[in-house]
């Protein structure tokens, strides 16, 4: 889907997607009680817990990872007596945002999680061709400059996330760190508090008919998921090299230090094009084999965007 021929009516912020991301978490229940701050003109905007379960028990998620099980298998599933919980909890999510992938679905998602690794304030994307949410990413960057808010691009022919905010026509990720799990920071809910605002600022002006002219937006492409080396059991021998810790989306070039083994020996990068490593020893996906995620760059660009006058709102 390209740039909407309608006005933005729904917006939905999901946070305890993984219930020990806390910053989210807090967001959301704060607004549920004092929505103020996230109302804008002629949208209803819903701040939503994904996962009250997991966030009851300050855990990622109680049977399964609620942010990989929104994929026709799952959201079609019969619901028999040991269903998992996140599995029925995506199905309610999406008859309630939803159906994904359907007219009636809300317009825009954004989905707020936190990490350990250093990646500051960072947007995901799903979608490179979505004129309306590169506009917005490209409003959001430079509303937050010269802070630096990084673009990461989950598009791939064969690594499918079947995120929660997928539900959405346009949805949009939120991941903001460094942060432990089970911990927040007030300074890494305040980069996530700012991201969300200047998104809804977005929404506003162009519910009123801003014009947006045509833009190139910096983003990180996934390239592939590198696990850590392991012996013949499964067992981790090697851990990310200190030269390469909290480095998120600073170039790696072919020989530099990767991964250091107990005995002291280092283990180098061996690639012929330099890459952009991020989720650099993220604790939630040592479960998912994954030390980092390798990344180019590349630009997307976005058409001109204006809402067509009979669409506008008159706030």
């Amino acid at each position: 889907m390209n740039s909407p021929c309608a006005r933005v009516k729904r917006v939905g912020l999901f946070g305890g997607t993984h219930g020990n991301e806390l910053s989210g978490v807090l967001l959301v229940r704060h607004w549920q009680q004092d929505g103020a701050e996230i109302q804008r003109a002629g949208v209803e905007v819903k701040p939503f817990l994904s996962n009250p379960r997991a966030v009851e028990r300050c855990t990622r998620y109680i049977d399964c990872d609620l942010n990989r099980v929104f994929d026709p298998e799952s959201l079609g599933r019969p619901v028999v007596e040991d269903i998992p919980y996140e599995v029925r909890r995506a199905q309610e999510i999406n008859h309630i945002f939803g159906p994904k992938g359907s007219d009636d679905a809300y317009d825009l998602i954004f989905d707020l999680h936190n990490t350990t690794s250093n990646m500051g304030g960072t947007i995901i994307l799903e979608n490179s061709r979505d004129d309306f949410t590169i506009q917005m990413v490209h409003y959001i960057k430079n509303a937050l400059a010269p802070e630096p808010c990084p673009v990461l691009l989950i598009e791939h022919p064969s690594l499918k996330y079947a995120t929660t905010r997928s539900v959405a026509k346009h949805p949009v990720g939120v991941e903001v760190g460094p942060q432990p799990q089970g911990v927040a920071r007030a300074d890494v809910l305040d980069k996530m508090r700012k991201i969300v605002k200047h998104g809804l600022d977005f929404v506003q002006l162009f519910n009123e008919g801003k014009e947006f002219p045509p833009c190139t937006v910096e983003v990180f492409k996934i390239m592939e998921k590198v696990d850590y080396p392991r012996n013949k059991n499964g067992e981790i021998i090697a851990i990310i090299h200190p030269q390469l810790q909290d480095q998120d989306w600073q170039p790696l070039k072919n020989g530099d230090p990767l991964f250091l083994t107990l005995d002291g020996e280092v283990i180098p990068y061996q690639g012929n094009c330099t890459v952009y490593p991020t989720f650099i020893n993220e604790a939630a996906y040592y479960e998912k084999k994954q030390a980092f995620v390798k990344t180019e760059k590349i630009k997307l660009t976005a058409k001109h965007l204006r809402l067509p006058v009979s669409e506008q709102s008159t706030s």
